[in-house]
């Protein structure tokens, strides 16, 4: 074997910080004391990177019972001189003990290493190191114990002031966000809230480093789950007895029981801010970085997918960067088409109970008008209108939500063009929120189905528009009679149908025709005519649009 020099690669190692990396075999042996002794690794030189909890001085043959792991055992081996079969147990004591290695000494006892206690160190995978030069045991053992006391003093220290700082935050009213950043700038990390399935509920943290995480959540979130994934620290979240999520730590680089501490608080934290708000956190679904309250039932969820919608819908945020927050959210994403909705209606539960019915994997988010967005991912061989009508009746089939609107737009292949997809399906229910409740509408309300309406409604906020439908409109809008502007309003909506708008308006046809004389005088136009009677009817779209 080739003995491996302690100091290559390795520098000295600089003055504590409060965030330091863990203290390991390797760190141990940069130290300036250390490094006088001349070290050397003679065997294990792959497992460097061990934990030390403590430094003890052993000679004892049977010093492992002594010990209970983590420990780095110094020895100048003057009770194994001449038994080889000492040398090997002492070895394979310190192993199965969980020492993190052992140090010995050169010297009178043994002046070069012990080819049976290299091998055996070998074997077992145990980091055997030689000093060279005398070394005083003594000053290694106090700086060592030094340095892990102040270390862990340091991690309780800010543990306690992260806890009182997220008390605060709390007790403050703020959103749940701001104590997820707060753990992020604490742990110099991606902060990532899942539940017990892994997906993602929220994260902290800078956006590309969130991103990178996100890109791959699958495979590293189950490694985390399985104590592979270097620096990833979990803490259970539980509320009344019940586990219901987890908090990560995406490759901390800090000592890890500081770590551990810092996800504990962190925990105990989101549980309050749970608890205080009445909510049971039981309920996952997207990733998102958006404030506000987080303090019901499925409110996780919630601000998830709105985070990520609003993201889509705004473009603030390229598509393509949104693809990992999207995964994470459980949505399927690879080879799929995109179905943008939206629905009248503020009830997410009910929306998403009816996709789980269904089987049609989606994330639902209310939106600021008691409207919701529903986006749904969908194989390519799926029958995308079919699947969105029977979703559209499957809504309707309760009886408070039989009249329930559902707008969308056309499936879309890329996910680039989701953004635009979900603007069309507002733009859609924008429109239809502004026709009369006598209109028929098909299953799932298209922009080819609003026609005019649609596009008076793009065009609302255009200064000639509105100066337009105040003009032709002026008669009806300056009189006292609100009444006249329904029955117009019935009236050209039903194609100028007499006798339905009657019906609608439940008069009789001579006290109609009076009411469309008076309109007629108000404002100075036929409706008998096609062209006076388009203006009208346009103006009045325009001035509906307006006011929606």
């Amino acid at each position: 074997m080739t003995a491996t020099p302690a100091t290559s690669g390795t520098p000295a190692v600089p003055a504590q910080q409060p965030w330091e990396p863990a203290l390991s075999v390797r760190q141990v042996l940069g130290l300036e004391r250390v490094l006088a002794g001349q070290p050397e690794v003679v065997a294990g030189a792959h497992r460097l990177d061990r934990p030390v909890r403590w430094v003890h001085v052993a000679e004892a043959a049977d010093v492992g019972v002594m010990l209970s792991g983590g420990e780095m055992v110094l020895t100048t081996g003057v009770l194994l001189a001449g038994d080889e079969d000492k040398q090997g147990e002492y070895i394979r004591s310190l192993h199965r003990a969980e020492a993190a290695a052992v140090v010995l000494g050169l010297g009178r006892a043994f002046p070069a290493p012990p080819d049976v206690m290299r091998r055996a160190a070998d074997r077992c995978g145990l980091p055997m190191v030689v000093l060279h030069r005398p070394f005083p045991f003594a000053e290694l053992t106090e700086e060592v114990q030094s340095r892990l006391l102040r270390r862990k003093f340091a991690a309780v220290s800010l543990s306690e002031a992260v806890r009182t700082e997220l008390t605060g935050l709390i007790t403050a009213g703020a959103p749940v966000q701001r104590l997820l950043d707060e753990v992020a700038r604490h742990g110099g990390c991606p902060v990532v809230v899942t539940n017990l399935a892994h997906r993602v509920l929220a994260t902290a943290g800078e956006r590309p480093a969130v991103d990178d995480v996100l890109r791959d959540w699958e495979r590293i979130a189950r490694q985390a789950g399985a104590g592979t994934a270097d620096g990833w620290i979990r803490a259970e979240l539980t509320c009344r007895g019940e586990r219901w999520g987890r908090l990560v730590l995406c490759g901390y680089r800090g000592d890890r029981a500081a770590g551990r501490l810092l996800a504990e608080r962190a925990a105990e934290a989101l549980v309050l801010h749970r608890l205080l708000g009445g909510g049971d956190g039981r309920r996952g679904a997207g990733p998102g970085s958006a404030g506000g309250t987080w303090d019901s039932p499925g409110s996780w969820e919630e601000q998830s997918a709105r985070s990520l919608l609003t993201d889509l819908v705004s473009g603030a945020v390229p598509a393509r960067q949104l693809l990992p927050r999207a995964r994470a959210a459980g949505l399927p994403v690879n080879r799929r088409v995109f179905v943008p909705l939206v629905v009248g209606t503020r009830d997410t539960a009910r929306l998403d109970r009816v996709l789980r019915l269904l089987g049609l994997p989606g994330i639902v988010a209310g939106l600021a008008d008691d409207r919701a967005a529903v986006l749904l991912s969908l194989a390519p061989d799926q029958d995308a209108r079919a699947l969105t009508a029977h979703f559209a009746a499957r809504l309707r089939s309760a009886a408070d939500a039989a009249h329930t609107v559902v707008a969308g737009a056309d499936a879309r292949a890329d996910w680039a063009d989701v953004p635009a997809g979900l603007r069309e399906a507002q733009q859609v229910a924008d429109a239809v929120a502004d026709s009369p409740a006598a209109l028929e509408l098909p299953p799932v309300v298209r922009l080819r189905d609003v026609h005019l309406r649609g596009l008076v409604r793009l065009l609302r906020d255009d200064p000639h528009v509105q100066s337009f439908a105040e003009r032709e409109l002026d008669g009806l809008l300056q009189g006292p009679d609100g009444d006249l502007l329904s029955v117009l309003r019935t009236y050209l909506a039903t194609g100028r149908n007499k006798s339905r708008t009657a019906q609608l308006h439940h008069v009789s046809r001579p006290a109609l025709y009076r009411r469309l004389e008076a309109i007629q005088g108000r404002l100075g136009v036929d409706l008998d005519d096609f062209e006076q009677a388009a203006s009208v009817h346009i103006a009045l779209l325009a001035h509906d649009a307006q006011q929606g």
